[in-house]
């Protein structure tokens, strides 16, 4: 077996240098030995066998352990910055389980990125008709925004924004991307446009041109 030798010294012990304390610990590591071996042929023991499983190290303690046989490990304390804006491009549709009484409450809405969870979405917020013909909205477009999240809940809570329209239009899949990444598409305000030049049509000056390098 392993076997760890802690070797206590004082300052006198301190003072004879390391040369000292590294006799000492061999003195000690012969005597273990002869010890272990006498108590092995005492025992009948005439050999050790080692498996596969004996090669690893065997140390009790892992701070004993070289790094490479170490799995760093950590815990998430606070959340300092909300990366994802919380909001996806999706579809609805109806619960699988009919008779449950969440499928009276909420709707299922799938993300088109798979890697935002899927999300309940209260009946209120999808259109009047979606229960009743929801194979109309099946390729509709929808923003849905996640609110809520419970520890033991397979699926996220939402709720629904707002209509795109249907999947495959460039309008529509546009606006989706846009919501998704948090990007302000809406129109500029009259200060911005006022920033503009007023007297059109506007060309570049050539003192403009001569001195900046044409990207276009």
């Amino acid at each position: 077996p392993d076997v760890i030798i802690e070797a206590q010294f004082d300052d006198n012990d301190a003072e004879h240098g390391q040369d000292h304390l590294q006799d000492m610990l061999t003195d000690d590591i012969k005597k273990l030995s002869l010890d272990i071996g006498e108590k092995g042929k005492a025992a009948g023991v005439t050999g050790v066998q080692r498996t596969k499983q004996d090669d690893g190290p065997k140390v009790n303690d892992p701070r004993l352990l070289p790094d490479e046989f170490l799995q760093r490990t950590a815990k998430v304390v606070y959340i300092l910055e909300k990366k994802h804006s919380r909001a996806a491009t999706g579809f609805i549709k109806l619960l699988a389980d009919r008779n449950s009484e969440l499928f009276k409450r909420c709707a299922m809405f799938s993300p088109v990125d798979h890697r935002v969870p899927r999300v309940y979405v209260p009946l209120a917020d999808c259109p009047p008709d979606f229960v009743s013909k929801p194979e109309a909205y099946s390729q509709m477009l929808f923003i849905c925004r996640i609110v809520d999240w419970k520890e033991d809940s397979n699926f996220a809570s939402g709720q629904l924004c707002k209509s795109l329209g249907q999947a495959g239009e460039i309008e529509p899949e546009s606006e989706g991307i846009l919501t998704e990444y948090g990007v302000d598409f809406s129109d500029f305000s009259p200060e911005v446009l006022e920033c503009l030049p007023q007297n059109l049509p506007w060309v570049i000056s050539p003192g403009e041109l001569a001195k900046r390098r044409d990207l276009r």
